[in-house]
C-alpha cells in the first residue's frame, strides 16, 4: 500500500492522477486548523478577487493562506472546474457547481463580467489556474485587469511557480535579473526568430514548454552553442530532474532516455558570460616584478614594451598596470 507521503511525491497536475489522491483528505485536517489559526486574524475583505497560487505538482506545496481563502471564498473561479474539484477533494474540500465558475483562455473576457457582478454583491472570489501562479503563463491577467478597472480590489496570494522554482536551483549568475519569455511559438519559423532575438539577450531567460514540443525547442536552441541551459522536468514531483548542459548538447541529452522528454518543462538560458576585458586582467607575479623594475629606470612606454617583449604578457594589460603603478594605485 502506498503511504500518504509517497502519494504526495507522486502528485501531478493531471486530473486522473489527482483522483487517486482523494484518500489524502483526512490527512489535511490539521493543516486547515493551522490555516485558521495563522490566517484567521488577518483581513480578507469582501468584494475582493483573490489570485491564488496552487501546487505545480506536489500537493504539499499548498500554503496555509491558500487553504484558508479557498475554503472561505464565496465563489471559486477556475481555469478548469473539473480539475480544481479534484484538487479540492484531495484536501478534503468540496464545492457545488454553483460556487464554481469557469474562467479560461477562451472565455476570460466574458467570464470577467460574471466575476465583477459577484464582487458587486460583496462576494469574495478566489481565482485558481490548473497549477502554479495564475496570470503568468496561465489565464488570469485579463480577469485581473477587468476587475481592477471596475474598481474592485485584487489581492494576490503567493505560492508555487515553475519560474522561480527552477531559477532557485539553476545557479544563474550575472547582473540584471532575468527575462521571462514563457512558451515560444509552436511555428518553427517564429520560434527560430524568437531564439535569434534571445541570443543577444545578456540576462538569463526563462522558457516553458510542453512535452510534445520539447525536442523541437531543443533543436532550435542549439544555435546558442556553448551557452548553458538548465532544464527542469517534472518540478516538485517524484521524478523531478534538473540538469544543466550546453545548448548545443541539449538535443543529445533528451535523446539519452525516453523519460527525459516526458512531463512538463521549464528551462533557463543562462546569462551571457561577460566578455573578459584585457584591462581587467592581472599580470602574473614575475611580469609585475619586471615591470616595476623597468619603470624605475625607463619611461613608461619603453618599460611597457620591454616588459611585454620579455614576459610575453599582453601589452594592453602591461600598459594599464603601468598606469596604475604610476598613479600609486598598486
Amino acid at each position: 500500500m502506498t503511504s500518504p507521503s509517497q502519494n504526495l511525491e507522486a502528485a501531478t497536475t493531471s486530473p486522473p492522477e489527482l483522483t487517486s489522491l482523494a484518500s489524502l483528505s483526512s490527512t489535511y485536517g490539521n493543516a486547515f486548523q493551522a490555516a485558521r489559526d495563522a490566517v484567521g486574524p488577518q483581513n480578507h475583505p469582501a468584494s475582493t478577487l483573490y489570485v491564488v497560487a496552487t501546487p505545480i505538482g506536489n500537493l504539499a506545496d499548498i500554503t496555509l493562506r491558500a487553504l484558508y481563502v479557498i475554503e472561505r471564498a464565496d465563489t471559486l473561479a477556475c481555469e478548469d472546474t473539473r480539475h480544481t474539484q479534484q484538487l479540492l477533494r484531495a484536501y478534503g474540500l468540496d464545492r457545488n457547481s454553483s460556487q464554481c465558475l469557469a474562467v479560461h483562455q477562451h472565455n476570460e473576457v466574458e467570464a470577467a463580467t460574471q466575476v465583477i457582478a459577484r464582487l458587486a454583491k460583496g462576494e469574495r472570489v478566489a481565482y485558481v489556474s490548473d497549477a502554479g501562479t495564475p496570470a503568468i503563463s496561465d489565464p488570469g491577467a485579463r480577469l485581473v485587469a477587468a476587475v481592477a478597472a471596475a474598481g474592485f480590489r485584487v489581492m494576490p496570494l503567493p505560492g508555487a511557480s515553475s519560474v522561480t522554482t527552477l531559477l532557485s536551483a539553476a545557479g544563474v549568475t550575472g547582473e540584471g535579473g532575468f527575462v521571462f519569455s514563457g512558451f515560444l511559438s509552436s511555428k518553427a519559423t517564429e520560434r527560430q526568430r524568437a531564439i535569434e532575438t534571445l541570443s543577444s539577450e545578456p540576462r538569463a531567460v526563462v522558457l516553458l514548454e510542453a512535452p510534445h514540443r520539447i525536442e523541437a525547442l531543443a533543436q532550435a536552441l542549439a544555435m546558442l552553442g556553448s551557452r548553458l541551459i538548465t532544464v527542469g522536468r517534472e518540478l516538485t514531483k517524484q521524478f523531478e530532474t534538473i540538469h544543466t548542459v550546453e545548448a548545443q548538447k541539449l538535443s543529445a541529452w533528451f535523446a539519452e532516455k525516453a523519460d527525459h522528454v516526458r512531463g512538463e518543462f521549464a528551462l533557463v538560458i543562462h546569462a551571457l558570460d561577460k566578455p573578459k576585458i584585457e584591462s581587467e586582467a592581472a599580470l602574473d607575479a614575475e611580469s609585475l616584478r619586471t615591470l616595476k623594475l623597468l619603470l624605475t629606470e625607463l619611461p613608461l612606454k619603453t618599460a611597457v614594451k620591454m616588459t611585454s617583449d620579455i614576459t610575453g604578457a599582453s601589452k594592453n594589460v602591461v600598459y594599464d598596470t603601468a598606469l596604475r603603478l604610476k598613479k600609486g594605485l598598486n
